[in-house]
């Protein structure tokens, strides 16, 4: 069957921009350095001060140069190598492409609604857009009638269904922890600085975490959208947490205050990630090519 040629041009045009974006992330310089910043809610946040991200915060800025270095270096090129065997008809590569485009959108989204605003916004929003709809096109591709026979026999349902729910109960638990207190207590959210809301927790509890669950509890009832869903959800999780490793290693290096337990779980969930990954390829079908 012949391929949809809108998925190469939104995918080209992901690859060139994300580059794009990333580089100048990375190296762009200029501005005053790092300077205080007394925020409405009386906390003193320490802008970063240098760059396409200087009016961001050392934590933030340190964020996104981290994310910029690993789309760069392992999203860019994941995203190409899986759009060749996507072309070849590879079921792996069908896999690959639209879970490699759910962290496109993910990143991409976080930065149109929590970065501070810069002269990159627009491209951010057309990243932004490209990939939910080029994400969209693969998930409407799938053959969700015969997807079970893309898969082993053997496949680990247990293990992957209990790594989804790992992952979700990990960041709801995580995530309202923070929140909690400012409903009981009126406490200002740890983390929130000089920004106007909690973006990331918004997107993990509102989207992140009932699809993880939903996910698990339908590959458990061997449905043909937990195959997918699963699928989609452990290649994403894969780039996803490596990316907030690298985040937070940069974090580190700018002296940025961090919690270690939540630090701890993050780096043995990308380590499990790994895992997992390397696991779902080998236990899809080689032999059958994607319609």
């Amino acid at each position: 069957m012949k391929r949809n040629r809108s998925i190469y041009v939104l995918v080209g045009l992901i690859a060139l921009l994300s580059i794009i974006v990333s580089l100048v992330g990375i190296f762009s310089s200029g501005g005053p350095g790092n300077y205080e910043f007394d925020a409405i809610t009386g906390e003193t946040v320490t802008i970063y001060g240098i760059g396409v991200y200087a009016y961001d915060s050392v934590s933030v800025a340190s964020q996104g140069i981290a994310s910029d270095v690993i789309t760069l270096l392992l999203g860019v090129p994941l995203l190409l190598i899986a759009l060749i065997l996507w072309h070849k008809h590879s079921f792996r590569g069908t896999l690959l492409l639209t879970g490699t485009l759910g962290y496109f959108l993910y990143t991409y989204t976080s930065y149109v609604f929590l970065w501070m605003y810069n002269p990159f916004f627009i491209l951010y929003v057309i990243l932004m857009s490209s990939s939910l709809f080029a994400f969209i096109m693969m998930m409407m591709s799938m053959d969700y009638v015969n997807i079970k026979d893309y898969f082993s026999p053997k496949l680990s349902i247990k293990l992957f269904a209990s790594y989804q729910y790992l992952i979700g109960t990990f960041i709801f638990i995580l995530w309202m922890g923070k929140i909690i207190p400012t409903i009981f207590e009126g406490e200002t959210p740890v983390g929130l600085e000089h920004y106007t809301t909690l973006v990331i927790q918004g997107m993990d509890l509102g989207i992140i975490v009932p699809v993880a669950f939903l996910s698990a509890t339908l590959l458990i009832k061997k449905k043909p959208m937990g195959y997918v869903i699963t699928s989609v959800v452990l290649v994403k999780g894969f780039t996803m947490l490596l990316a907030i490793s690298g985040m937070m290693i940069n974090m580190m290096i700018h002296e940025v205050t961090m919690e270690l337990i939540p630090t701890i779980m993050f780096f043995s969930l990308a380590l499990i990630s790994i895992f997992i990954f390397i696991k779902l390829l080998r236990q899809t079908n080689p032999n059958l090519q994607s319609t």
